[in-house]
């Protein structure tokens, strides 16, 4: 009889799925499904190395967006460094002009034959104007065939071209410098205005003992006294009159802000004009308080002199420190405060704001002497009595004989 057939594993092996079977197909299934103990041992690394984590990838996006940064920087950099050249070499940064009327005071003086190239180049160095091309450009574009007047001009600092040339050119604003010093007495003061103005010193001189055309008190002789000291400009076309009025107001204006009543104007002035020869501004209220004592004690050791040797040689017209004792005793002289007693018969120069401000608020001391122990410093010493006032007289002395010429 025949065999059965044998049983068809050996055909049906791999259907079954026996062990041997699984090895065999486990190859590409267990790479794509691996099981536990492939997981552990690593062998689906391959694929499992290519998943980037949010953090890594949030770190490689913040590299690449702060390259990207630092290329935009550079190139900005490198950008801005051409430009400043470029710019610096062409002008492109250069400020052309201000806006506006301008800030502070500034006097602009332009001289004879001075071309308006010269005029530009001077505005832009006391800095009225940006720039002094611009300014010429805008001049000539407005007044092709006209120039700038000499004379002295009130602009401002930081104006704009149109503004320096409105005052220049349209608003006529020119005007006449004038500096009056103090301690000037009145013919020098009538010298420096017409110097000043072309005015001749006649006209001024005419108006001298004027008094009541300016609202000045009759108590005083002439105008001395009241051309108060300072810088003026005054326009082209002012008269000698209308110089002097100014003039007379300011001083007016001095007093009245120093609430000086009008019946004590000559007193005060009068003083003041001695204090500015007597003394340093630093030491004018001590003066002032010493020559208030002795006009007003007239009881006391000097007798109501004030015994001013400034007011000694202005009534003289002299200049001169040194007084002999003949002048001294001289009653002649309106102006001897050694000889009358009380102030003299009017200023001896016209008085500046500090020495007036002195005048009207002296201090309060029991000052009778005082004497300027250097001229050049004009360190100046006081004293109580007669006896220590005489000390103060010799060191004058030898500072004279140190210095010689310069007390005579």
């Amino acid at each position: 009889m025949s065999e059965q057939p044998r049983d068809n594993k050996a055909h049906r092996g791999p259907q079954q799925g026996g062990e041997a079977g699984s090895a065999a197909s486990g190859g590409l299934l267990g790479t794509l499904e691996p099981d536990e103990h492939n997981s552990r041992s690593g062998l689906s690394g391959a694929f499992e190395h290519h998943d980037v984590s949010p953090e890594t990838a949030a770190r490689r996006k913040r590299r690449s967006r702060a390259s990207l940064a630092t290329a935009i920087a550079l190139f900005i950099a490198a950008l801005l460094i051409v430009v400043a050249v470029l710019g610096s070499a062409f002008g492109l940064f250069e400020r052309k002009d201000y806006n506006g009327s301008g800030d502070q005071d500034v006097n602009v003086t332009v001289g004879e034959g001075q071309s308006t190239g010269q005029i530009a180049n001077t505005l832009e160095s006391q800095d009225v104007v940006a720039n002094a091309g611009y300014f010429l450009d805008t001049f000539q574009e407005r007044y092709p065939e006209d120039f700038i007047q000499p004379g002295d001009y009130q602009l401002k600092t930081h104006m704009s071209s149109d503004a320096a040339v409105d005052v220049l050119m349209e608003r006529g604003e020119a005007s006449h410098y004038a500096a009056v010093a103090q301690t000037q007495r009145i013919d020098d003061t009538f010298q420096t205005l017409s110097e000043s103005t072309g005015i001749d010193k006649s006209e001024f001189e005419a108006f001298k003992e004027d008094t009541d055309r300016f609202g000045i008190p009759d108590e005083f002789p002439t105008l001395e006294g009241w051309l108060h000291p300072g810088e003026y400009r005054f326009p082209l076309d002012a008269t000698a009159e209308q110089i002097i009025q100014e003039m007379v107001d300011r001083t007016e204006a001095t007093l009245n802000n120093n609430e000086v009543a009008e019946d004590q104007w000559f007193r005060v002035i009068t003083v003041a004009s001695l204090v500015e020869f007597e003394g340093v501004p630093d030491i004018y209220p001590e003066v002032a308080g010493a020559i208030y004592n002795r006009i007003d004690r007239p009881d006391d050791e000097t007798n109501g002199l004030i015994q001013s040797d400034a007011s000694v040689t202005y009534g003289l017209n002299k200049r001169s420190y040194h007084v002999s004792d003949e002048e001294k005793r001289d009653k002649s002289n309106p102006y001897n405060t050694f000889a009358h007693p009380g102030l003299p018969v009017g200023p001896i120069g016209s008085p500046g704001d500090e020495s007036i401000k002195a005048a009207a608020n002296p201090d309060d001391n029991d000052y009778y002497y005082w004497v300027t122990v250097n001229l050049d410093t004009g360190e100046t010493k006081f004293a109580e009595n007669f006896e220590e006032h005489n000390r103060n007289v010799e060191e004058y002395q030898q500072w004279c004989s140190d210095n010689e010429g310069r007390c005579s």
